[in-house]
């Protein structure tokens, strides 16, 4: 999966019935279906069952059992609201008898209100001057766990470039946040909005649950932690370019008992806040 036309092809479902849909599945470089695939495609079936007038403003979500990459999914659609303003819609996801994963969306009409952001940081280097995940490959490539070449080796419709570069030959703990540029690979195409909102929750499911183990990074690492999502929350705030890089400044307030708390705020090359997200996730030292 190389291009953006081939990740919306992967979110855009096969309609059963008028609140049923399925999906397949791409892999990313995980044993199991990556959960950004699952969020975006919840979302996408509740967009089915939405009206044009009204926009994702949240969503909440528990993933409940690791996806199978050889099964398809299905999105059951509930309809638990359809306000004057606002539309609540669950989904459920399933595989088979098993669920997987289930969210709560919520759509609002569109107004006029008060305006307020917290700025982004000042001091961040400009993407054009940083390293891809690719160039680190190439450098770093021959220190890697053979896992972590694999999954960065994947064809990917996004490009990476963190704003920091940690040598893995430096076995030392790293400050609790990171800052990440993304890309989507796309030529000047037209998407609708809610396109671009199911592109932005597939991946801001990347980078958010990794940056907890900087904390620890002088002992954990990925071939001797388990690491899996647990939930995720979005907010949507604003429009944006799809065409242009954007910036996830994330921060872990803790790691506790296994788990990791992290939130992170997406914003625009100009400093437009564009959503917020927050995740906790597994974090099991293997024994």
């Amino acid at each position: 999966m190389n291009t953006v036309s081939e990740l919306l092809n992967i979110l855009r479902l096969e309609k059963l019935s008028e609140l049923s849909f399925k999906g397949v599945n791409e892999t990313v470089g995980t044993p199991t279906v990556f959960g950004g695939q699952v969020l975006a495609q919840s979302i996408n079936a509740a967009y089915n069952t939405i009206t044009n007038d009204r926009i994702l403003h949240s969503l909440h979500s528990y993933f409940l059992e690791p996806g199978d990459l050889t099964l398809p999914i299905t999105f059951d659609v509930a309809i638990m609201r359809d306000g004057g303003s606002f539309s609540t819609r669950r989904v459920t996801a399933k595989q088979g008898e098993s669920v997987i994963f289930i969210l709560a969306a919520s759509f609002h009409k569109i107004e006029e209100g008060y305006e307020h952001q917290v700025a982004m940081k000042s001091d961040i280097k400009q993407p054009e001057d940083l390293l891809s995940w690719n160039d680190m490959l190439n450098q770093f490539g021959d220190f890697l766990p053979q896992t972590v070449i694999d999954f960065l080796n994947v064809p990917r419709p996004i490009s990476f470039k963190p704003t920091k570069i940690v040598n893995p030959l430096e076995k030392k703990d790293l400050p609790p946040y990171s800052d990440v540029w993304f890309k989507f690979k796309c030529a000047n195409e037209e998407f609708t909005l809610a396109e671009k909102q199911q592109m932005l929750t597939y991946v801001s499911d990347y980078n958010i649950l990794t940056t907890a183990l900087n904390i620890h990074a002088s002992k954990a690492h990925f071939g001797n932690t388990q690491m899996a999502s647990l939930d995720h929350s979005m907010w949507f705030f604003r429009d944006f370019d799809i065409d242009d890089w954007l910036l996830f400044s994330i921060d872990v307030p803790s790691t506790h008992g296994a788990r990791g708390f992290s939130r992170g705020n997406i914003y625009t090359r100009e400093g437009k806040l564009v959503a917020s997200v927050t995740q906790e996730g597994l974090m099991r030292p293997k024994r």
